[in-house]
């Protein structure tokens, strides 16, 4: 408090009182003390001392911890690149991008790219330009063959991966448990509003549980049914293929049809529901495929990784919207299956199905029971038809495509298969192939 003028301390000591000292203040004629705002030494810091209050002592804790945070992100980020030095690397686009953007779509040479091809990052190194093409499937060999037991690749900046190509790398992995070797936290957050907690997404006691509570669909009598449906679908491709090469038709794009294929029968088991996607537009194929492609081109832009930041697109709205429109025929699907479903004995209703040749992946999820006689919900078996629609068909159908892009290639295996075949059918012909 400020100390009274010579003038005005004359006045009062005139009249018989003393001046307010240093740290009071007169209130009703009594000199009371005046409250003083303790000090905070932060010498430690450089600074004097400053008065405290809960505003910057808050301040400084969150401060001190998000200082903690850094630190060990940081800690932990050297320790993981440390480990990883003994991967090679390809060259990296940029050292902000790292290898996005080497693997993108690309339309025929001279065609114009479409918009979403034009948001791609594009590629700027020669030696890692991977296409989904012939062309490509080549440089993904050179890739191998350069780097034959695994190599290094950069999501961004601060985020790498690891590809291994040798088996005898692998297997350590698959074999593996899951404690050890963890489940993606990274894509797998890109396809949890489509598949939801299914059992490619899940993880520790619910995965346990729905994967005890669907080993009945893989049962042989469950799945010899499926063999003709196998065979209907790939009549039809093989059917499509015939009529393109009589209109003369000299290439196709083989993944594009063997997706098809793969979606047709994968509906047909799942659901019972024939959709003829193969031959006509299927509003749900296109939306199962529409799905795929936007979830690989989110994985190519680190700015779309947040959340927030993607839901505030036009991929990220159209990525909403054909999650409903899956959702909805799936919920569909099951809501009318349970409306149908009959009271009586499980097992009988199981022989009964089999019989009849129509128990469907949905049937057997919804009469599937844990050890306490509890079911799956609706919730749950949506999540795990949705996630077998999506890693049934691209998996088989990758697969498939390698294998005749490799028997293309190599004629003399090709031979060895075909007469591998003609042995095992020498003493019958059937019209189709059985279990």
């Amino acid at each position: 408090m400020a100390q009274p003028s010579p003038a005005a301390a004359a006045i009062i000591r005139a009249q018989g009182q003393r001046p307010p000292s240093r740290g009071t203040r007169r209130l009703c004629g009594q000199a009371v003390p005046e409250r003083r705002m303790p000090q905070l030494s932060l010498s430690w810091l450089g600074l004097g001392p400053v008065a405290t209050s809960p505003w910057l002592l808050l301040l400084l804790v969150g401060a001190s911890w998000l200082l903690a945070r850094v630190l060990a992100w940081t800690y932990a980020f050297y320790g993981t690149c440390s480990r990883l030095r003994c991967f090679l690397q390809p060259p990296t686009r940029s050292w902000f991008w790292g290898h996005l953007g080497l693997l993108r779509l690309e339309g025929p040479e001279g065609a114009d790219p479409s918009p979403e091809e034009e948001l791609k990052p594009a590629c700027t190194s020669q030696d890692m330009k991977v296409t989904p093409t012939e062309e490509g499937l080549r440089d993904v060999t050179q890739l191998v063959a350069t780097y034959p037991q695994g190599f290094k690749f950069w999501l961004g900046p601060i985020l790498p991966g690891i590809t291994l190509c040798h088996p005898d790398i692998i297997r350590p992995v698959l074999n593996a448990s899951a404690t050890i070797a963890l489940k993606d936290n990274v894509f797998s957050r890109f396809m949890k509003p489509w598949l939801g907690e299914g059992l490619l997404l899940s993880g520790g006691d619910k995965w346990s549980r729905h994967r005890r509570m669907l080993t009945p669909a893989f049962h042989f009598n469950i799945l010899k049914p499926y063999v003709k449906i196998f065979n209907d679908s790939v009549n039809i491709m093989h059917a499509k293929w015939q009529r393109l090469a009589s209109e003369g038709s000299a290439r196709l794009d083989m993944f594009e049809h063997i997706s098809l294929m793969t979606l047709d029968s994968l509906q047909k088991c799942i659901f019972s529901f024939d959709s003829n996607c193969q031959e006509k537009p299927s509003e749900y194929i296109a939306t199962i495929l529409q799905l795929s492609a936007l979830i690989e081109k989110r994985s190519q832009n680190i700015l779309l990784y947040v959340d927030f930041l993607y839901y505030l697109t036009c991929d990220g709205q159209r990525f909403r919207k054909a999650c409903r429109l899956v959702h909805d025929f799936t919920d569909a699907v099951i809501q009318e299956r349970r409306r149908t479903l009959p009271n009586q004995d499980v097992d009988d209703f199981l022989k009964a199905k089999a019989k009849t040749k129509t128990l469907d992946f949905i049937d057997v999820l919804l009469l599937s029971k844990d050890e306490d006689g509890k079911q799956l919900s609706d919730e749950d078996i949506r999540a795990e038809a949705d996630t077998f629609m999506f890693g049934g068909h691209d998996t088989t159908a990758s697969g498939l495509s390698w294998v005749l892009y490799n028997l293309a290639r190599h004629p003399e295996y090709q031979e060895r298969c075909r007469q591998e075949v003609r042995e095992l059918l020498r003493d019958r012909e059937p019209t189709e192939i059985e279990w």
